[in-house]
């Protein structure tokens, strides 16, 4: 009840301040739970893609210095978040999202890369999207890159991919690794140049 909430009165106020935000391809988005993943060129990314996922659901990753604050941490956990050790993350980090994209309620929101300035893919989508049976489905966000930017009204957009399954008999081994890196890494290009073949990214 409370993310319904929350997520109304958010779409209120991004509508508000910028009211041009397109969301397309939607019908690919699997029935059951998934994994977003995309790269993470702004804070406000991650709200973009629940709102462009909507009806569905979803769950975040957070760094834990966020769950100190306790009006923060209510917050954050009504709205399906969950703590993260960035510097040394642990086995929850695999666990508690294998745990919750299993119960099928709740699909998850996470960048591959890791921070908004490396292009870089990580493993951990790969591994969680293997244990939980779940497909990625790649997602770029277009549009302005600072808070400021968006109240310029700029055309805001956000494209799924095609979902990309995990054999659970995958090695997650360096070669299968890196061939799944690529994979996604070669989806975001393609949704990029879809949306604009002029497009380049510029870190802000």
């Amino acid at each position: 009840m409370f993310y319904t909430f929350i997520r109304a009165v958010v779409r209120g106020l991004v509508w508000l301040i910028n009211g041009n935000a397109h969301y397309e391809n939607k019908e690919v988005l699997p029935e059951g739970a998934y994994i977003l993943v995309g790269p993470h060129r702004t804070w406000f990314d991650p709200i973009y893609y629940a709102l462009a996922g909507s009806p569905k659901k979803f769950s975040f990753m957070a760094k834990e210095e966020l769950f100190k604050n306790p009006i923060i941490r209510f917050i954050l956990v009504h709205a399906n978040a969950f703590p993260v050790n960035r510097a040394h993350p642990g086995p929850s980090a695999i666990k508690t999202p294998v745990k919750i994209l299993k119960k099928g309620d709740l699909s998850l929101i996470m960048f591959p890369s890791g921070t908004r300035h490396s292009a870089e893919l990580k493993g951990g989508a790969l591994v969680i999207a293997r244990m939980s049976g779940v497909p990625l489905v790649p997602t770029v966000y277009q549009g302005p890159l600072t808070f400021k930017r968006l109240f310029t009204r700029k055309r805001i957009t956000v494209r799924f991919g095609e979902p990309i399954y995990i054999d659970r008999k995958q090695k997650m081994d360096k070669d299968g690794m890196t061939a799944i890196d690529d994979q996604m890494q070669a989806a975001f290009k393609q949704l990029d140049a879809e949306i604009d073949p002029n497009f380049k990214y510029i870190p802000k």
